[in-house]
Protein backbone atom coordinates (compact mmCIF):
# COMPACT_ATOMS: atom_id res chain seq x y z
CA UNK A 1 0.00 0.00 0.00
CA UNK A 2 1.19 3.25 -0.93
CA UNK A 3 2.65 5.71 1.83
CA UNK A 4 1.33 9.75 1.69
CA UNK A 5 2.19 12.50 3.46
CA UNK A 6 -1.20 12.28 5.35
CA UNK A 7 -0.20 9.23 7.05
CA UNK A 8 3.09 10.99 8.02
CA UNK A 9 1.25 13.78 9.61
CA UNK A 10 0.69 16.24 6.94
CA UNK A 11 -2.67 17.38 5.67
CA UNK A 12 -1.42 19.84 2.47
CA UNK A 13 -5.73 19.78 1.69
CA UNK A 14 -5.85 21.00 5.84
CA UNK A 15 -2.54 22.77 5.17
CA UNK A 16 -4.39 24.62 2.17
CA UNK A 17 -7.38 25.58 4.47
CA UNK A 18 -5.62 27.41 7.08
CA UNK A 19 -2.97 29.18 4.27
CA UNK A 20 -6.36 30.69 2.95
CA UNK A 21 -7.56 32.06 6.09
CA UNK A 22 -4.44 34.26 6.31
CA UNK A 23 -4.58 36.83 2.98
CA UNK A 24 -7.20 39.25 4.79
CA UNK A 25 -5.27 39.02 8.11
CA UNK A 26 -2.13 40.77 5.87
CA UNK A 27 -3.59 42.92 3.62
CA UNK A 28 -5.63 44.72 6.96
CA UNK A 29 -2.31 46.07 7.72
CA UNK A 30 -0.76 46.91 4.34
CA UNK A 31 0.75 50.44 4.14
CA UNK A 32 1.15 52.15 0.51
CA UNK A 33 4.89 51.16 0.30
CA UNK A 34 3.64 47.20 0.27
CA UNK A 35 4.20 45.86 -3.40
CA UNK A 36 1.47 42.91 -3.74
CA UNK A 37 3.27 39.68 -5.01
CA UNK A 38 1.09 37.29 -4.92
CA UNK A 39 1.94 33.68 -4.35
CA UNK A 40 5.79 34.90 -4.26
CA UNK A 41 8.29 33.98 -2.45
CA UNK A 42 9.12 36.86 -0.88
CA UNK A 43 7.32 39.85 1.02
CA UNK A 44 8.38 43.24 -0.85
CA UNK A 45 8.49 46.77 0.74
CA UNK A 46 9.67 50.10 -0.85
CA UNK A 47 11.15 52.82 1.52
CA UNK A 48 10.34 55.41 -1.39
CA UNK A 49 10.70 56.36 -4.42
CA UNK A 50 14.31 58.31 -5.44
CA UNK A 51 12.91 61.75 -4.59
CA UNK A 52 11.05 60.87 -1.26
CA UNK A 53 14.01 58.33 -0.66
CA UNK A 54 16.28 61.51 -0.16
CA UNK A 55 13.39 63.74 1.44
CA UNK A 56 12.85 61.40 4.16
CA UNK A 57 15.92 59.31 4.43
CA UNK A 58 19.84 61.47 4.03
CA UNK A 59 21.37 58.50 5.80
CA UNK A 60 18.43 55.88 6.41
CA UNK A 61 19.74 52.67 8.59
CA UNK A 62 17.60 49.50 9.01
CA UNK A 63 16.83 47.93 12.18
CA UNK A 64 15.66 44.71 12.67
CA UNK A 65 15.19 42.57 15.53
CA UNK A 66 13.79 38.94 16.21
CA UNK A 67 12.04 37.23 18.92
CA UNK A 68 9.97 34.67 20.42
CA UNK A 69 6.81 34.44 22.91
CA UNK A 70 8.76 31.79 25.29
CA UNK A 71 6.68 29.41 27.32
CA UNK A 72 4.21 31.65 27.77
CA UNK A 73 2.78 29.59 24.83
CA UNK A 74 2.20 26.72 27.30
CA UNK A 75 -0.19 28.80 29.75
CA UNK A 76 -2.20 29.80 26.18
CA UNK A 77 -2.23 25.87 25.23
CA UNK A 78 -3.26 25.12 28.88
CA UNK A 79 -6.00 27.98 29.14
CA UNK A 80 -6.86 27.13 25.16
CA UNK A 81 -7.03 30.91 24.63
CA UNK A 82 -4.85 31.77 21.84
CA UNK A 83 -5.91 35.54 20.96
CA UNK A 84 -3.46 37.54 22.58
CA UNK A 85 -0.30 35.75 22.33
CA UNK A 86 0.38 37.06 18.54
CA UNK A 87 0.42 40.69 20.02
CA UNK A 88 3.17 39.51 22.54
CA UNK A 89 5.30 37.79 19.29
CA UNK A 90 5.08 41.53 17.71
CA UNK A 91 5.73 43.49 20.63
CA UNK A 92 8.58 41.24 22.14
CA UNK A 93 10.36 42.07 18.46
CA UNK A 94 8.95 46.00 17.71
CA UNK A 95 9.42 47.19 21.40
CA UNK A 96 12.98 45.91 21.02
CA UNK A 97 13.62 48.15 17.44
CA UNK A 98 12.05 51.02 19.56
CA UNK A 99 14.90 51.50 21.43
CA UNK A 100 17.06 52.53 18.59
CA UNK A 101 14.25 55.16 17.77
CA UNK A 102 13.26 53.09 14.70
CA UNK A 103 9.95 53.89 13.41
CA UNK A 104 8.78 50.20 12.62
CA UNK A 105 8.18 48.98 8.84
CA UNK A 106 7.07 45.59 8.65
CA UNK A 107 7.03 42.02 10.32
CA UNK A 108 7.25 38.34 9.80
CA UNK A 109 6.13 35.34 11.66
CA UNK A 110 6.78 32.43 11.90
CA UNK A 111 4.61 29.74 13.52
CA UNK A 112 5.43 25.76 13.84
CA UNK A 113 3.03 22.67 14.65
CA UNK A 114 3.09 19.40 15.29
CA UNK A 115 -0.40 18.66 13.34
CA UNK A 116 -2.50 21.28 11.49
CA UNK A 117 -5.26 23.41 13.08
CA UNK A 118 -6.89 26.03 10.73
CA UNK A 119 -8.90 27.47 13.54
CA UNK A 120 -5.17 27.83 15.88
CA UNK A 121 -3.47 28.91 13.13
CA UNK A 122 -5.97 31.60 11.76
CA UNK A 123 -6.64 32.80 15.52
CA UNK A 124 -2.74 33.09 15.96
CA UNK A 125 -2.38 35.13 13.00
CA UNK A 126 -4.92 36.79 13.86
CA UNK A 127 -2.93 38.42 17.00
CA UNK A 128 0.19 38.92 15.22
CA UNK A 129 -1.62 41.19 12.83
CA UNK A 130 -3.96 43.25 15.42
CA UNK A 131 -0.35 44.36 16.84
CA UNK A 132 1.05 44.86 13.36
CA UNK A 133 -1.86 47.45 12.65
CA UNK A 134 -1.36 48.98 16.00
CA UNK A 135 1.95 49.60 15.65
CA UNK A 136 1.97 50.71 11.72
CA UNK A 137 3.61 47.98 10.43
CA UNK A 138 2.67 45.90 7.50
CA UNK A 139 2.58 41.80 7.60
CA UNK A 140 4.25 41.17 4.73
CA UNK A 141 4.67 37.59 4.99
CA UNK A 142 5.79 34.70 7.09
CA UNK A 143 5.75 30.61 7.33
CA UNK A 144 3.76 28.04 8.82
CA UNK A 145 5.77 24.68 9.38
CA UNK A 146 4.24 21.86 10.35
CA UNK A 147 6.82 19.33 11.76
CA UNK A 148 4.63 16.40 13.72
CA UNK A 149 8.06 14.53 14.79
CA UNK A 150 9.16 17.94 16.34
CA UNK A 151 6.31 18.97 18.34
CA UNK A 152 3.29 17.24 20.35
CA UNK A 153 -0.02 17.39 18.80
CA UNK A 154 -1.59 20.64 20.48
CA UNK A 155 2.16 22.04 20.93
CA UNK A 156 3.58 25.00 18.72
CA UNK A 157 6.12 27.47 18.88
CA UNK A 158 6.24 30.86 17.08
CA UNK A 159 8.71 33.66 15.93
CA UNK A 160 8.76 37.12 15.20
CA UNK A 161 11.16 39.19 12.53
CA UNK A 162 10.86 43.39 12.51
CA UNK A 163 12.17 45.38 10.23
CA UNK A 164 12.42 49.51 10.87
CA UNK A 165 14.50 52.44 9.96
CA UNK A 166 15.87 55.34 11.41
CA UNK A 167 18.19 58.31 9.93
CA UNK A 168 21.54 57.72 10.83
CA UNK A 169 21.57 60.92 12.95
CA UNK A 170 18.76 60.32 14.81
CA UNK A 171 20.00 56.75 15.73
CA UNK A 172 19.74 56.15 19.82
CA UNK A 173 22.04 53.87 21.11
CA UNK A 174 22.78 55.75 24.42
CA UNK A 175 26.11 56.92 23.79
CA UNK A 176 24.40 60.53 25.00
CA UNK A 177 23.03 59.40 28.29
CA UNK A 178 25.02 62.00 30.33
CA UNK A 179 25.27 62.49 34.50
CA UNK A 180 21.92 64.46 35.69
CA UNK A 181 19.83 62.76 32.88
CA UNK A 182 15.97 61.51 34.60
CA UNK A 183 14.44 57.99 34.17
CA UNK A 184 11.03 57.74 33.13
CA UNK A 185 9.78 54.50 33.50
CA UNK A 186 6.59 53.53 31.46
CA UNK A 187 3.88 50.94 32.93
CA UNK A 188 3.78 47.60 31.72
CA UNK A 189 0.30 46.24 31.51
CA UNK A 190 1.44 42.70 33.31
CA UNK A 191 4.26 40.30 32.71
CA UNK A 192 4.26 40.82 29.27
CA UNK A 193 6.27 37.52 27.69
CA UNK A 194 9.57 37.23 30.24
CA UNK A 195 10.01 35.06 33.38
CA UNK A 196 7.27 32.37 32.62
CA UNK A 197 9.26 29.41 33.49
CA UNK A 198 9.12 30.59 36.87
CA UNK A 199 5.59 31.88 36.72
CA UNK A 200 4.65 28.49 35.47
CA UNK A 201 6.43 26.10 38.25
CA UNK A 202 4.92 28.45 41.13
CA UNK A 203 1.32 27.75 39.58
CA UNK A 204 2.08 24.04 39.42
CA UNK A 205 3.73 23.61 42.68
CA UNK A 206 -0.07 25.88 44.77
CA UNK A 207 -1.60 23.23 42.67
CA UNK A 208 -3.39 26.04 41.02
CA UNK A 209 -5.59 25.74 37.82
CA UNK A 210 -5.31 28.70 35.28
CA UNK A 211 -9.55 28.43 35.36
CA UNK A 212 -9.25 29.41 38.46
CA UNK A 213 -10.66 32.99 39.61
CA UNK A 214 -7.76 34.65 41.94
CA UNK A 215 -10.19 37.25 44.08
CA UNK A 216 -7.38 39.52 44.30
CA UNK A 217 -8.13 40.59 40.31
CA UNK A 218 -11.44 39.22 40.32
CA UNK A 219 -10.93 37.22 36.91
CA UNK A 220 -9.63 33.97 35.84
CA UNK A 221 -5.96 33.52 36.56
CA UNK A 222 -5.37 32.39 32.79
CA UNK A 223 -6.93 36.20 32.15
CA UNK A 224 -4.10 38.07 34.19
CA UNK A 225 -1.13 35.84 32.76
CA UNK A 226 -2.05 36.05 29.31
CA UNK A 227 -2.60 40.16 29.21
CA UNK A 228 -1.03 41.21 26.14
CA UNK A 229 2.77 42.96 26.03
CA UNK A 230 2.21 46.55 26.16
CA UNK A 231 3.16 48.16 22.56
CA UNK A 232 5.21 50.91 22.82
CA UNK A 233 5.75 52.67 19.88
CA UNK A 234 2.88 55.26 19.22
CA UNK A 235 3.82 56.49 22.34
CA UNK A 236 7.75 56.51 22.16
CA UNK A 237 7.51 57.84 18.27
CA UNK A 238 5.32 60.89 19.23
CA UNK A 239 8.16 61.89 22.41
CA UNK A 240 10.70 61.24 19.58
CA UNK A 241 8.58 63.73 16.92
CA UNK A 242 7.68 66.43 19.89
CA UNK A 243 11.23 66.50 21.41
CA UNK A 244 13.89 66.74 19.12
CA UNK A 245 14.76 63.03 19.83
CA UNK A 246 18.48 62.71 20.16
CA UNK A 247 19.37 66.28 21.50
CA UNK A 248 16.13 65.31 24.65
CA UNK A 249 15.72 61.75 24.66
CA UNK A 250 18.78 59.63 25.17
CA UNK A 251 18.51 56.52 25.90
CA UNK A 252 15.47 53.59 25.50
CA UNK A 253 15.39 50.45 27.41
CA UNK A 254 12.42 47.58 27.16
CA UNK A 255 11.90 45.95 30.16
CA UNK A 256 12.86 41.80 29.39
CA UNK A 257 14.39 39.67 30.93
CA UNK A 258 17.26 40.59 33.19
CA UNK A 259 14.86 43.33 34.78
CA UNK A 260 15.10 46.58 34.96
CA UNK A 261 19.35 46.60 36.12
CA UNK A 262 20.32 44.73 33.02
CA UNK A 263 18.14 46.26 30.38
CA UNK A 264 19.24 49.91 31.20
CA UNK A 265 22.99 49.16 32.27
CA UNK A 266 23.61 47.36 28.36
CA UNK A 267 22.42 51.18 26.92
CA UNK A 268 24.99 53.06 29.61
CA UNK A 269 28.27 54.98 28.55
CA UNK A 270 31.52 54.26 30.53
CA UNK A 271 31.55 56.65 33.87
CA UNK A 272 27.40 56.53 34.43
CA UNK A 273 25.62 55.30 37.12
CA UNK A 274 22.24 54.73 37.80
CA UNK A 275 19.84 54.58 40.53
CA UNK A 276 16.30 53.50 41.06
CA UNK A 277 13.63 54.29 43.19
CA UNK A 278 11.27 51.46 44.04
CA UNK A 279 9.43 53.49 45.62
CA UNK A 280 8.61 55.77 42.83
CA UNK A 281 5.55 53.34 41.05
CA UNK A 282 3.41 51.15 42.49
CA UNK A 283 4.38 47.43 41.81
CA UNK A 284 0.96 45.59 39.94
CA UNK A 285 -1.19 43.55 42.80
CA UNK A 286 0.14 40.32 40.54
CA UNK A 287 3.61 40.79 41.48
CA UNK A 288 2.93 40.60 44.90
CA UNK A 289 0.82 37.94 44.50
CA UNK A 290 3.04 35.54 42.82
CA UNK A 291 6.20 36.47 44.87
CA UNK A 292 3.93 35.56 48.13
CA UNK A 293 2.70 32.35 46.62
CA UNK A 294 5.96 31.39 45.47
CA UNK A 295 8.46 32.40 48.19
CA UNK A 296 10.53 34.67 45.98
CA UNK A 297 13.13 36.30 47.40
CA UNK A 298 12.84 40.03 46.11
CA UNK A 299 15.87 40.35 44.36
CA UNK A 300 14.47 37.44 42.24
CA UNK A 301 11.58 39.32 41.70
CA UNK A 302 13.04 42.10 39.89
CA UNK A 303 15.97 39.99 37.97
CA UNK A 304 13.35 38.12 36.19
CA UNK A 305 10.35 39.99 35.94
CA UNK A 306 9.87 44.09 34.58
CA UNK A 307 8.05 44.47 37.99
CA UNK A 308 5.87 47.06 36.50
CA UNK A 309 7.72 49.26 34.63
CA UNK A 310 7.89 47.85 30.52
CA UNK A 311 9.85 50.54 28.70
CA UNK A 312 12.52 53.33 30.20
CA UNK A 313 13.25 56.57 28.44
CA UNK A 314 16.44 58.40 29.58
CA UNK A 315 16.07 62.10 29.19
CA UNK A 316 17.76 65.31 29.57
CA UNK A 317 16.54 66.67 32.97
CA UNK A 318 15.20 69.93 31.54
CA UNK A 319 12.42 68.39 29.71
CA UNK A 320 11.65 65.29 31.77
CA UNK A 321 8.29 67.14 33.09
CA UNK A 322 7.23 67.72 29.15
CA UNK A 323 7.62 64.52 28.32
CA UNK A 324 5.98 62.63 31.00
CA UNK A 325 3.11 64.92 30.10
CA UNK A 326 3.49 63.34 26.68
CA UNK A 327 4.03 59.76 27.59
CA UNK A 328 0.41 60.44 30.30
CA UNK A 329 -1.36 61.86 26.77
CA UNK A 330 -1.01 58.43 25.55
CA UNK A 331 -2.84 56.56 28.63
CA UNK A 332 -0.07 54.75 29.78
CA UNK A 333 0.51 55.46 33.38
CA UNK A 334 4.40 56.55 33.75
CA UNK A 335 6.94 58.34 36.29
CA UNK A 336 10.39 59.52 37.41
CA UNK A 337 11.75 56.21 39.06
CA UNK A 338 15.56 57.31 38.54
CA UNK A 339 18.64 59.26 37.83
CA UNK A 340 22.20 59.56 35.81
CA UNK A 341 25.39 60.13 38.12
CA UNK A 342 29.02 60.14 37.26
CA UNK A 343 30.24 56.39 38.65
CA UNK A 344 31.56 52.89 37.22
CA UNK A 345 29.07 51.86 35.10
CA UNK A 346 26.12 49.96 37.25
CA UNK A 347 22.40 49.96 37.71
CA UNK A 348 20.97 50.05 41.64
CA UNK A 349 17.81 49.45 42.80
CA UNK A 350 16.71 51.31 46.23
CA UNK A 351 14.25 51.12 48.71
Amino acid sequence: MAVSYKDAGVDLELYDQAMAKLPSMMERTFTPRVMRLTDGFAGLFRLGSSKKFAKNYADPVLVSGTDGVGTKLKVAIAAKKFDTVGIDLVGMCVNDCLCIGADPLFFLDYLALGKDDPELIATLVSGVSKGCEETGMALIGGETAIMPDVYATGDFDMAGFCVGVVERKQLIDGSDIKPGDVLIGLASSGFHSNGFSLVRKVIKDAKLKYDKLIPEFGKPLAEVLLEPTRLYVNCVLDVLKSHKAKSTVHGLAHITGGGLADNIVRILPEGCRVTIDRNTWERPAWFPWLQKLGGIANDEMYRVFNMGIGFVLIVKPKSADKILKKVLEHGIPASVIGHVAAGDKAVELVN
